[in-house]
C-alpha cells in the first residue's frame, strides 16, 4: 500500500503515526507495528526526494 502513496499521503501518515508513538498509550505490539509501518513510510519518502534533487539536479545542469 504505501509504495501507491504520493509523497504528501506518506508524510501525513508518519505525521499520524508519530502523534500515535508520542501518545505513550499504545499496546507494545501496535506501537512496534507503527514504528515498522513509519521504517517504510521514510524510505517511500526518502526515494521520492531523491528523485526530486535529481530532477533539480538535471534541470540546473540543461539551463
Amino acid at each position: 500500500m504505501a509504495s501507491k502513496m504520493t509523497y504528501e499521503e506518506a508524510i501525513a501518515r508518519l505525521e499520524e503515526i508519530v502523534e500515535k508513538l508520542n501518545d505513550g498509550s499504545l499496546p507494545l505490539d501496535e506501537s512496534i507495528k507503527l514504528f515498522e509501518e513509519s521504517t517504510k513510510l521514510a524510505v517511500l519518502c526518502n526515494g521520492y526526494l531523491e528523485k526530486a534533487k535529481l530532477r533539480v539536479t538535471e534541470l540546473s545542469k540543461s539551463e
